[in-house]
């Protein structure tokens, strides 16, 4: 017999399982879903890694649409990023803002990119083209928040008007990427 992971809560967003063999499934997901759409930031994460200390994160995320991933980068920690339901533009950007790169992604069957490994030290963010994101993420441990960084090129999420035109300025820009190829494009 199965059973579901029995979900513990650190924060409002972050739930771990204190399983051996920490399983997902459908109702499991179903059940991220529900934390992130009666939180504020609209998103929550299932992570399979027994503590922030350990030495490799695992994470199942779900964001909605209206989750901001604010753009960052980390410091010695490489994250890979295997998309399992919704479709999303992930934006790579140079130091100073401008837009390098854009990945599309849909889960595997769909014609487009359903993973990737990008090096630390890259900015980046996750503009969400479906309703729901779900997403395997791996990273690096032990949490420490400073190894992560946010540019000052873009919003901090406290303003939900600034938010939503910077959103609006970089889902066309990196529409315009993938049209016309140009590079030097910035938010």
């Amino acid at each position: 017999m199965r059973r579901r992971p029995l979900l513990r809560a650190q924060n409002a967003e972050v739930y771990y399982s204190d399983a051996a063999i920490v399983t997902a499934d459908d109702a499991t997901i179903a059940e991220l879903k529900r934390i992130a759409a009666q939180n504020p930031r609209r998103r929550s994460r299932l992570c399979t890694h027994p503590d922030p200390s350990a030495g490799l994160h695992e994470m199942l995320i779900v964001h909605h649409r209206d989750a901001y991933v604010r753009p960052h980068k980390h410091f010695g920690k490489p994250e890979s990023f295997h998309l399992i339901e919704g479709t999303a533009r992930v934006v790579i950007f140079e130091d100073d803002g401008r837009i390098r790169d854009v990945l599309d992604m849909a889960p595997y069957g769909a014609g487009k990119l359903c993973y990737y490994r990008m090096p630390d030290e890259v900015f980046h963010t996750i503009l969400i083209t479906s309703e729901w994101l779900v997403f395997h993420e791996t990273t690096a441990g032990p949490f420490d928040p400073a190894r992560t960084a946010f540019p000052d090129w873009a919003p901090d999420g406290s303003d939900e008007a600034g938010v939503k035109g910077y959103i609006e300025r970089v889902g066309a820009l990196a529409a315009a990427l993938k049209t016309d190829g140009r590079r030097d494009r910035r938010p």
